[in-house]
């Protein structure tokens, strides 16, 4: 607040003197032609404007104890968004947002067409809050691709660093790559293992730090919602408990930046031939190559999920210097039934791991780096430069064909292979191309289904 006072002082002080000087000038353009004030009335003038600038003086600073008196102040930064917040810091408004703007291109497609395209991916305004001393809250609804959704609303109690309550609709606590924010992930959507993995979903969990972060731990009961589902209530009586733990074990040295960890759920998922309550699983490209049998005429011959599922996620992290890499393995567990048909309980997996390394010598991390040197052509400095790589794979249950997926149409493997550069110019804005190529065991007859080649960009501005 000091500073704010010597900068609004000196604003005024600059502004009165502006005024004072012009006003001599113009006395001393209508006396040019005149006789010279004398010394007294030069001495009276001059007591004047002192007599002007303490008056400025002491108005701004009335006007300054005024705003410090009630206790509001306001700031914005490309880090944290715009904010007001109370003097004693309890309470805080914070407006960020995130704008992705995406080109998807599938060179080669004759087999299985796919429209080239420009759209919004995400334009989601995101709204937080602290109020009083343990409770936060988040609203983040999306607005891209044409639709209308809700992502996050949820509140937390945090009672300590190492407990805290939040309940409302959140990412579930299960796949690494899902948990880091769509604005820092390294390439423009999600890998192949993503798949198997829960979106966001209605709950209460409980979590927290340990040992200064060196461990970090989520357990919670959710809905329950099918792989990849967002969903905003549920169709059973059924629930779903998640939990997740994941070390740091080394604060110092080389090895600082290791994390390792698992994460899984267990459950009932209980759909019907009319709510099926099963996903169907997507290339990179948002191509949809795995689907169970549905009927086109009448919902009795469709597969749908019928008692017990379960996930699990081994998953770690790395970072030194320029470098990071990150990876996980997800098996998933899932009970599905059909009309004259035994259930079976399917077994799909699936990995993936991300490389990446900042050419321009920034610190790698799980958050998006902020350039040395951001984009100034004027200044000689353009921005920061990343390569990334990633490797995946999924693999479907042979049990699945034929009484649950039609082989002759549906891969049962899909393997994944992506290289991309991101361009970063300033803390929060981000370009980006990628391209992905995608390979397919069965799904055409007695033949592999086409590759799908992707082409991915992104301007992304994020804050």
């Amino acid at each position: 607040m000091r500073s704010v006072q010597y900068w609004a002082g000196g604003v005024i002080v600059a502004a009165a003197s502006v005024a004072g000087a012009q006003r001599l000038m113009a006395q001393q353009d209508t006396t040019r032609d005149s006789v010279p004030p004398s010394l007294e009335q030069r001495v009276e003038a001059l007591d004047q404007q002192v007599r002007i600038l303490q008056r400025l003086r002491e108005l701004a600073a009335d006007s300054i104890a005024a705003a410090a008196k009630s206790g509001v102040s306001s700031t914005a930064g490309s880090k944290d968004g715009f904010s007001i917040k109370s003097a004693d810091g309890k309470y805080v408004v914070r407006l960020r947002g995130l704008l992705q703007t995406d080109g998807r291109f599938f060179p080669s497609d004759s087999a299985n067409p796919a429209t080239n395209t420009f759209f919004l991916r995400r334009a989601r305004p995101i709204l937080e809050a602290t109020v009083g001393k343990y409770l936060e809250f988040r609203l983040m609804p999306d607005f891209g691709q044409g639709t209308t959704a809700l992502f996050d609303a949820y509140s937390d109690i945090k009672v300590s660093p190492g407990f805290a309550v939040r309940v409302g609709k959140f990412k579930e606590p299960v796949d690494l790559e899902r948990l880091q924010s769509a604005s820092d992930i390294v390439f423009a959507e999600r890998s192949l293992a993503s798949n198997l993995a829960p979106n966001r979903d209605v709950g209460l969990q409980l979590s927290g730090d340990i040992d200064s972060g060196r461990v970090a731990w989520q357990a919670g009961v959710f809905n329950g919602v099918p792989d990849l589902g967002n969903s905003d209530g549920d169709v059973s009586d059924a629930k779903d408990f998640s939990g997740r733990v994941f070390f740091q074990p080394f604060k110092r040295g080389s090895l600082k930046g290791l994390g390792v960890g698992v994460a899984g759920t267990a459950g009932l998922e209980r759909g019907t031939t009319a709510a099926p309550q099963l996903a169907g699983y997507r290339t990179s490209g948002q191509q949809t190559w795995f689907r169970y049998l549905a009927s086109t005429t009448t919902p009795a011959g469709n597969v749908f999920a019928d008692g017990a599922r379960q996930r699990l996620a081994p998953q770690a992290y790395f970072y030194t210097g320029s470098l990071g890499l990150h990876g996980e393995y997800i098996q998933s567990w899932q009970r599905v039934s059909r009309d004259a048909v035994p259930s079976v309980k399917l077994e799909h997996s699936a990995w993936q791991v991300t490389g990446s390394y900042f050419l321009t010598g920034e610190k790698n991390s799980w958050r998006s780096a902020a350039p040395r040197k951001p984009f100034d052509p004027k200044a000689g400095t353009f921005g920061a430069v990343e390569l990334a790589a990633r490797y995946s794979e999924l693999s479907i249950d042979d049990a699945a064909f034929p009484a649950f997926a039609n082989p002759s149409g549906t891969p049962s493997r899909a393997r994944a292979w992506a290289v991309g550069v991101n361009w970063y110019l300033a803390k929060g804005i981000k370009a980006l191309v990628d391209y992905e190529h995608t390979t397919f065991t069965g799904g055409a007859g007695t033949a592999d289904r086409d590759p799908e080649n992707f082409v991915a960009t992104r301007v992304q501005y994020s804050f």
